[in-house]
């Protein structure tokens, strides 16, 4: 009864988020802006100055025996009372709500299975330091420690325990490289944004079949803002590539609700060195050859796709590892998405190459308002 008290009241919050913060610029958030100036690791914690923010870990793992699992642990923080503003004392006032995500996809079982976690700030049942990057949502965790990263999250057949450790410094993403990712037309329609884009990976994966240790690679994404995408824009289709020659990749693709793409969408291309490229719209082009439609929400997705950016001989065909990698976020962020491992090869610069990725599709389903 206490927990469901506490989510019918998280959801309260978040439906009064949706009223009260439409005209984020009144009530005093900070924008994201050409001028900031990251300091790491300070950077990695959160900036509640800022309305919205995210952790994002996604990941690739096997085991001894050679069974491979992807997986995400997405943390989520949105705040709900204006900066500098406190309309209440009590202990159980929310300035902030905190969401979580996490899903594992079992690819030798072709199995699917995500959760989710809504919570207010309220009584530390989640939150996330200024400090220290240290985010939580109850028993689920991300925190730096010694410059590695601690995981843990469970959810129903599996539990997690991972650590972390950066092969790269962090890539700022963005047309100067300064972090400033611009999502649409005007001041503000951006993130700050960078990525790590290789991290060695080890730790457990428990299931049904006992504790088994597990290795691989992951990739972490953070960002914030307040007011990200414009009116016209319904959703994005991102990417992530890891190859096996220390090359990866980040695009994404903001859509309109007339099908058309925003020309700010943009990537970045991260040598084997750490150094990056900055790819703009029309350097480009990304073509699906599949669709698959979900049994639960409906929604139609685009599957299995060819990218191609002709300035840098790139040619990759990604594949999912699994159709049926959707989450329905009902309990916490109320979106829709797809979100799911891929397989991928093709040709960098005239060699055959390899590796994995995630691919990540919103707005097929409702709207993404950010």
């Amino acid at each position: 009864m206490g927990r469901r008290w506490l989510w019918l009241s998280s959801t309260l919050v978040l439906c009064l988020v949706v009223l009260v913060t439409s005209h984020t610029a009144l009530l005093g958030f900070q924008q994201a802006v050409p001028g900031y100036t990251w300091q790491f690791p300070a950077d990695h914690a959160a900036h509640p100055a800022y309305r919205t923010e995210w952790w994002y870990y996604t990941g690739h793992l096997r085991t001894t025996t050679g069974k491979r699992y992807g997986y995400q642990l997405t943390f989520f923080r949105h705040r709900v009372d204006s900066p500098g503003v406190s309309l209440n004392p009590s202990q159980w006032f929310a300035d902030h709500i905190y969401m979580a995500h996490m899903a594992i996809t079992d690819v030798s079982a072709k199995r699917f299975v995500y959760g989710e976690k809504l919570n207010r700030a309220a009584l530390g049942l989640a939150g996330a330091s200024e400090q220290r990057y240290h985010v939580w949502n109850e028993d689920w965790a991300a925190e730096r420690l010694g410059g590695m990263h601690y995981l843990v999250g469970e959810i129903p057949g599996y539990k997690l325990k991972l650590i972390v450790t950066p092969s790269k410094p962090p890539v700022l993403h963005g047309a100067a490289q300064d972090g400033l990712s611009q999502k649409g037309e005007g001041k503000g329609h951006a993130s700050h944004y960078y990525s790590f884009t290789r991290l060695k990976t080890e730790g457990v994966l428990h299931s049904s079949e006992g504790p088994m240790d597990v290795v691989g690679e992951s990739w972490m994404d953070h960002e914030f803002g307040s007011s990200q995408l414009t009116p016209t824009q319904v959703g994005w289709d991102w990417f992530s590539v890891q190859l096996t020659n220390n090359t990866e990749l980040m695009l994404y693709i903001m859509r309109h609700q007339d099908g058309s793409v925003d020309p700010h969408s943009s990537g970045t291309l991260i040598r084997p060195d750490g150094s990056s490229v900055h790819l703009p719209r029309a350097q480009i082009h990304i073509q699906a050859h599949a669709q698959w439609k979900s049994p639960k929400s409906g929604a139609v997705y685009p599957q299995r796709w060819t990218i191609q950016i002709p300035t840098l001989d790139v040619t990759l065909h990604l594949e999912p590892v699994l159709a049926e990698q959707e989450l329905v976020t009902e309990h916490s962020t109320r979106i829709t998405y797809w979100e799911g491992s891929v397989t991928v090869h093709g040709t960098l610069q005239g060699q055959a190459t390899e590796g994995v990725g995630y691919v990540e599709l919103t707005g097929y389903v409702q709207r993404v308002t950010l």
